[in-house]
């Protein structure tokens, strides 16, 4: 997404449909994460992707580790549950009332390559803090979520409180009114789009654009902030496509 708060829903720039991001979303918002492959077909459909090219596709993905095949089931593999749960952690973040600390995570580990850096870098990210300066990484402490035991060994995890107003630091470490101008011109784009397939594309944007949300706590962020719309209508999407694709399987096996 361009860097512009006051993008339109017109200029969403939405990524292409592809066999393969279909199968993924569908399969992301399931629980268990795995349809039987003429339910896939079925799902496909709407979508304007043919049998053969969903089938296709399903190898191509097999191949490289994004799916578990059983008999005529196909599920997600292990490396594309951890996606379902960062996924789901985005659509429902699991918070605390914030008391005005925040959590610190202070890089010590040296000698490391730039590969190692950009990993250690991402996974900071998806953590959802934000980088003050090189090495130092803050949020506020009102988010719940497992840190990894790897951390430890190349960073410290401490609780501060700094200085700074906290609105104030908060604006500095992540774009706001950015996050916030795109949020709701997603908003827009979604609730006109009325083919599968646009639905569809708007719903990834909505939910790749959830995966960067810092879940600030309310007292910091902007007015008319759209996190918790954008949740709203993402879940009830993705309640629609489990709903379709279970009806599907029970038309399927009466």
């Amino acid at each position: 997404m361009r860097n512009n708060a006051s993008l339109q829903a017109d200029e969403v720039e939405l990524r292409p449909l592809s066999a393969r991001s279909v199968v993924l979303s569908l399969l992301l918002g399931l629980h268990p994460p795995e349809l039987p492959v003429k339910d896939l077909v079925r799902s496909v459909e709407p979508f304007g992707i043919a049998g053969s090219t969903l089938r296709a596709a399903l190898s191509r993905m097999v191949a490289a580790g994004d799916l578990r095949r059983a008999d005529t089931v196909y599920r997600l593999s292990d490396r594309l549950l951890e996606r379902q749960r960062r996924q789901d952690d985005a659509v429902h973040p699991e918070t605390v009332p914030w008391g005005g600390d925040w959590e610190m995570v202070l890089v010590t580990a040296t000698g490391r390559g730039p590969a190692e850096r950009a990993e250690l870098r991402n996974e900071l990210t998806r953590l959802r803090l934000a980088e003050l300066r090189e090495g130092v990484w803050l949020r506020p402490a009102n988010l719940l979520r497992p840190l990894p035991d790897e951390l430890g060994r190349v960073a410290e995890r401490c609780t501060a409180r700094p200085d700074r107003p906290a609105r104030e630091l908060a604006a500095s470490l992540w774009p706001l009114d950015t996050w916030a101008g795109t949020g709701r011109a997603l908003l827009d784009h979604a609730a006109r789009a009325r083919h599968p397939s646009d639905r569809f594309t708007a719903f990834a944007a909505v939910v790749r654009h959830l995966l960067a949300d810092p879940v600030l706590p309310p007292e910091l962020l902007p007015a008319d902030w759209p996190g918790e719309r954008l949740r709203a209508v993402y879940a009830d999407y993705r309640r629609e496509l489990a709903e379709d694709a279970h009806t599907r399987d029970g038309r399927s096996s009466a």
